[in-house]
């Protein structure tokens, strides 16, 4: 296993322990554990790429690895009160959505290239930026509490806009590919 999908990993086994630090009132230390899981992400990319370790395994790796973290992040916050329901559902919605859609081009294609939109980084970008944000003003007595509301409006667009790019382009795939769906 190289050093990108070690860190990969790292941040799929720090997961369990997010969840538990925030569910335990430990705000900071999963403020602090998050904003580094945020770095690894950052790192094992920039690593694949300049040591030349690309690897099928980190090309899965890597994406569970932020969906993990992500859709844990939005779950325990809101259930700890501190995200609201509406955010998390359309989030947890489209990972779902994007989850069905690959299968689905799969099944009807025979292969699947998973290649993230530009929407879609910001879009993840925007979703750790709101995960930190929230945990650090909870953490921090309210600090930054203004920049949250129009942060939260700025996700749930992108989680929107990033869900259905993702249905129009899947949907271009399969009717390329197969000359449309195949009857019902």
């Amino acid at each position: 296993m190289n050093l990108p999908n070690f860190l990969s990993l790292l941040r799929i086994l720090a997961v369990p322990a997010f969840i538990w630090l925030v569910s335990n009132g430990e705000l900071v230390a999963g403020w602090i554990l998050f904003a580094a899981a945020g770095v690894t992400d950052a790192l094992d990319g920039y690593l694949a790429k300049r040591l030349d370790q690309v690897t099928e395994l980190g090309s899965y790796l890597d994406p569970l690895a932020d969906k993990l973290l992500l859709v844990s992040g939005f779950v325990v916050l809101t259930v700890e009160g501190l995200m609201p329901l509406w955010l998390t559902l359309a989030m947890v919605t489209r990972e779902i959505l994007i989850l069905v859609g690959a299968l689905v081009v799969q099944l009807l294609t025979g292969h699947l290239r998973m290649e993230p939109l530009k929407v879609s980084k910001v879009n993840t970008v925007a979703q750790i930026v709101t995960v930190w944000l929230v945990l650090f003003s909870a953490a921090h007595g309210g600090v930054l509490v203004w920049a949250i509301g129009p942060l939260l409006w700025f996700t749930l667009i992108t989680t929107v806009v990033s869900g259905l790019m993702y249905v129009f382009e899947w949907s271009r795939r399969v009717t390329e590919e197969t000359g449309g769906f195949p009857p019902a």
